[in-house]
């Protein structure tokens, strides 16, 4: 009888060991733009105040979809983001400017990488986008390692077309990512963090530091990271969003196995 219950005991050990580990995995997985993971985010973008500009705030619902397939015996990761804008310093609410991007992806011994391409979609029109069609290369990679993800994530997005007075969108966006699992589902790492040069003025565009604190709970047996985001703008010298923060529910969909 005693056997008995050390075999119960060692294959229950073993079954929560197991178990954790795949929960840890599927947290990292949820925090890497590169990863083959379907999932579906709702987030609400609130911008406190701006530099040089009183009195004045911002928010955007921002839904986002990452949809992975095998194209060519090639693993691909094709990604959306669209914002709706409900309220501006302008006064202008409706659909912001869509980004979509395709990444082709390589797992490594001590991570993952891709490149691909980004494309901008001027779906914001003259009040809420930059009215330019854009294209151009994205490149990331993430190294792993026990209980914790590095990395970063490269967008880059020149005008292919714009309309006429308009200024060209010639960008470089840096994503750096940290994240640190803490335990229990919690986890904490650096928020979206999108450093962004303008390459048409030579100019920093956004300088953001921030952080973001993530829990993944589940709904019956569907996955769902919440987290919350607050984020710091260095670039000071224009109007430009100075303290932002974020809420999002992101759907995960690990698929079988």
């Amino acid at each position: 009888m005693k056997t008995i219950q050390a075999l119960l005991v060692a294959q229950l050990g073993l079954l929560s060991a197991v178990t954790f580990a795949q929960e840890q995995a599927l947290e990292q997985a949820a925090n890497d733009p590169t990863a083959s993971l379907m999932n579906v985010q709702v987030a609400d973008w609130y911008t406190a105040d701006y530099h040089n500009l009183s009195g004045e705030e911002a928010n955007s619902v921002v839904l986002r979809s990452a949809v992975p397939f095998t194209l060519a015996e090639q693993n691909h990761i094709f990604r959306v983001t669209a914002p709706y804008v409900t309220d501006s310093p302008s006064g202008s609410s409706g659909i912001a400017d869509m980004t979509v991007f395709d990444l082709v992806t390589f797992d490594q011994d001590w991570g993952r990488w891709g490149v691909g391409a980004v494309g901008l979609l001027p779906t914001g029109g003259e009040k809420r986008g930059a009215e330019n069609w854009g294209l151009g290369p994205a490149f990331g990679f993430v190294s792993q390692f026990p209980g914790m993800l590095l990395g970063v994530f490269n967008q880059n997005i020149f005008s292919l077309d714009a309309e006429q007075g308009r200024e060209d969108v010639n960008v470089s966006v840096f994503q750096p990512i940290f994240n640190k699992s803490l335990g229990n589902g919690w986890a904490l790492g650096t928020s979206e963090m999108s450093v962004t040069y303008d390459w048409e003025n030579n100019r920093w565009a956004s300088l953001p530091i921030g952080l973001k604190l993530v829990k993944l709970v589940r709904f019956g047996e569907l996955p769902v990271q919440i987290s919350g985001e607050y984020e710091y703008n260095l670039e000071d010298s224009r109007i430009v969003p100075e303290n932002t923060f974020r809420v999002t529910a992101k759907f995960i969909f690990p698929g079988p196995g």
